[in-house]
This record gives structure tokens, C-alpha cells and sequence, in this order.
């Protein structure tokens, strides 16, 4: 169990190559903000600090950059990238493509990743988990490597190696989360889709700027 008072690092894995949408999702408009920033202001929210998980020259611009060991092995070599980077026990990753998650939901990620041993706190709703929306210990990085060499990219698989916590559809409804948080935005159709989503919510992108 870790002091509620711990650091936190957040990560914003943005290096997907964005191929349905036909360009990059981390700059795409989401209520007069671009995704990335949008993501990082909400990563914010529930850590002590942010990095960004991708391209150093695409993305140096928007704030410091951790780029990936293993090359082109999707969000997990990200993840793994980011562990390797940490300096702290907690680690927030979010996907740069999930505008509808809102900061008390980060914070009670958070919070309940610090509050016992699990090595992954992952949502998952409607039979499927959240890994880009988790919080892992830097632990999780040789399990994450040792798949990575073996050239198994999956993630989901390797939370069955290690202790997990977790956040059930029950538990976030209960606490008032719903799972339209987790629509991501891999198509346009998406996009459309998110964007109606987050008008609806009555959003201001500042809504996303303080901290925790």
C-alpha cells in the first residue's frame, strides 16, 4: 500500500499511427482544443506530472516526450517506454484518443491504485478492460519486456501474470462513471460520435486545466 500523499506520473500514449482516421488523432479538434492537449490537461488532473508517449519530433512542442524501446509493438511498447522512463511507483496511462473520461474518475483511479498492492488498476466495462486507461507500477515493465521480446504485443493477456485491481461496471456506476467515458476516437465516424458525446456533457475545455 502507498501513502494517498505519493507521486503520480501521468502518461499520454499519443504514438499510434492513426490509419483509420487517415490523419493524426492527436491534434484533432475536441470542443476548441486538440486532442493531445485535451489529454494532457485531464492527465493533469490526477498526476503530479505528464509526459507524452510518442514521436519526440512530432510532439517536443507540446511537452516532454518519452519515446518507445521497442518500435512499432502498439500501446504496449509505450507503456513499457513509459515505465522504463518513471522515477515514481504509480504511473497514469491514458490514450490520447479518450476525451470523455473525466478527472474524478482519474482521481478514484488513483486513489484506488495507491490504496493496495495491485500491480495493474485497470477499468473494464462490458467484458472488456481499459489498459490505456490504468494505472500501472513500474513493475509491470519486465512483464511488458519480456512479452515485448518475445513478440507478443497484447496487453490483456499479461494482466493474468500479476495482481490487478479491478474497477468493475458495477463499481464505476455505483460511483456514478459511466462506460461512455471509454468511447475512443479511431474513425471519423468516432469522432462525430465523441464529439456530440462531449458537447452534450456541457464541457469547457478549462474544465480540464487544474490539478488534483
Amino acid at each position: 500500500m502507498i501513502s494517498p500523499m505519493a507521486s503520480v506520473m501521468g502518461f499520454v500514449i499519443a504514438g499510434g499511427k492513426s490509419l483509420r482516421m487517415g490523419r493524426d488523432k492527436a491534434f484533432l479538434d475536441m470542443g476548441g482544443r486538440g486532442l493531445l492537449a485535451h489529454a494532457l490537461g485531464l492527465a493533469g488532473t490526477a498526476a503530479d506530472g505528464v509526459r507524452i508517449v510518442g514521436d519526440r519530433e512530432r510532439f517536443s512542442a507540446y511537452g516532454a516526450v518519452v519515446e518507445d524501446i521497442f518500435v512499432d509493438h502498439g500501446p504496449l511498447g509505450g507503456i513499457h517506454a513509459a515505465l522504463r522512463a518513471s522515477q515514481v511507483e504509480l504511473n497514469l496511462m491514458l490514450a490520447v484518443d479518450l476525451p470523455l473520461v473525466r478527472p474524478e474518475f482519474l482521481q478514484y483511479l488513483v486513489t484506488q491504485a495507491g490504496g493496495g498492492d495491485a500491480v495493474v488498476t485497470v477499468p473494464r466495462c462490458g467484458g472488456h478492460y481499459q489498459p490505456l486507461c490504468a494505472v500501472y507500477r513500474r513493475s509491470f515493465a519486465e512483464v511488458a519486456e519480456r512479452a515485448l521480446l518475445e513478440g507478443k504485443n497484447k496487453i490483456d493477456p499479461l494482466f493474468a501474470t500479476v495482481p490487478v485491481r479491478i474497477l468493475e461496471e458495477e463499481e464505476l456506476a455505483q460511483r456514478g462513471f459511466g462506460s461512455e467515458m471509454f468511447h475512443n476516437v479511431n474513425t471519423p465516424e468516432d469522432l462525430e460520435k465523441v464529439r456530440e458525446l462531449f458537447a452534450s456533457s456541457g464541457r469547457h475545455p478549462d474544465f480540464f486545466g487544474g490539478k488534483r
